[in-house]
């Protein structure tokens, strides 16, 4: 079983692999294309690819051998007479996510787009219909923007446990959960923090960067936050804010969950939603293992000057004891230790969009 790392990079898709004790670049697709996300499927072996070409939209492909040879398939499309708001028709403009639906589903697949709607499948991504329910939310009309025109979800969990459950999370609504597969939804956001608004409590419109669970107990919720680092232990009903006092873990979009321990998880901070860089020219990695009351900074390995990278929110990933990530500046990094130490794994690579380690056979 090879780990490969996976990465979605403003001018294609690289897959790389560890070979002799280094790690290389053993497959490359759509090279000058934009991939937005990629996504390996393990219910059955499908590899994804979200590409966004500008001028030409969003392009949606899959693999069945790990990138030898792709198909293009249909992206999702919003359904006649749907709007963003009065008068503007709603369309497709930029693929955020996508997840699996259940290992109960083989074949359901969700996508989160811009501007805010949420798409499923049940046959395997052949054809996805926009989950109207959310859609249809009477707070949706005032959904927006974080960072881009409209509002984008970027985040989307389906609890192991009953795949009828899923939430998601959404620039700038927040965080809104289902339990009757997606025909109802409500907001979950008490706790959050939205210090740009003039109701920094309101129910929607809070801003989370990435909302992720652990794969052990899905009610333990982590977020990284415009305004902060978040935790729920009760399913999102309630959050606290768990950023470092004093310290660098605060700010920034990456988050990720330890598969074995909820009470781990790993940051990369920034300097602010102002300046949007590394902290003092130092690229540092905060890792917590006891819900977030405290915090170690993890610095071997990484640059400590004149750095200014930024990871964003899709491009941090966790598997066992192995942590990677990748930033805006291309740079790409490594650890098979939790964190203790780092390895760059590339320093001229485009971009970096996202990052997903996955098990081949």
């Amino acid at each position: 079983m090879n780990t490969v790392l996976i990465l979605g990079t403003r001018k294609g898709l690289l897959q790389l692999e560890k070979h002799g004790g280094r790690w290389q670049v053993v497959r490359q697709s759509f090279i000058g294309d934009p991939i937005a996300y990629s996504m390996y499927d393990p219910r059955n072996g499908m590899l994804w690819a979200c590409i966004d070409t500008g001028h030409w939209g969003q392009k949606l492909q899959r693999s069945k051998d790990w990138g030898e040879t792709w198909e293009e398939v249909a992206t999702p499309q919003y359904p006649e007479g749907a709007e963003i708001s009065e008068g503007t028709p709603a369309t497709l403009r930029y693929l955020w996510t996508m997840a699996p639906g259940g290992d109960d589903r083989p074949e359901r697949l969700y996508i989160g787009t811009e501007p805010g709607g949420l798409f499923r499948s049940d046959d395997g991504g052949e054809s996805f219909q926009l989950v109207e329910g959310l859609w249809n939310h009477p707070s949706r009309p005032g959904w927006f923007g974080g960072g881009r025109d409209y509002a984008g979800i970027h985040s989307i969990i389906v609890d192991p446990r009953d795949s009828r459950r899923v939430l998601t999370g959404i620039s700038c609504a927040g965080v809104f959960e289902t339990t009757d597969d997606g025909a109802t939804w409500r907001p979950i956001n008490k706790g959050l923090k939205a210090d740009f608004l003039p109701d920094p409590d309101a129910e929607v419109g809070q801003d989370p960067h990435l909302v992720v669970a652990s794969p052990t107990d899905p009610d333990r919720l982590w977020q990284q936050n415009h305004c902060g680092i978040f935790r729920s232990i009760d399913g999102g009903q309630n959050w606290e804010k768990v950023s470092q006092k004093d310290g660098p873990a605060n700010f920034g979009f990456a988050i990720a969950v330890d598969q074995r321990a909820p009470d781990t998880a790993w940051v990369v901070p920034a300097e602010s939603d102002a300046r949007r860089t590394t902290i003092n020219g130092a690229l540092c990695v905060s890792r917590t293992e006891d819900g977030g009351a405290t915090w170690t900074d993890l610095r071997e390995g990484l640059p400590q000057s004149a750095c200014y990278d930024v990871v964003f929110r899709h491009a941090l990933d966790v598997s066992g004891d192995m942590v990677a990530f990748g930033s805006t500046t291309g740079n790409t990094f490594i650890s098979e230790n939790r964190g203790d130490s780092w390895t760059e794994v590339g320093g001229y690579f485009p971009p970096i969009y996202s990052v997903r380690l996955a098990a081949r056979q």
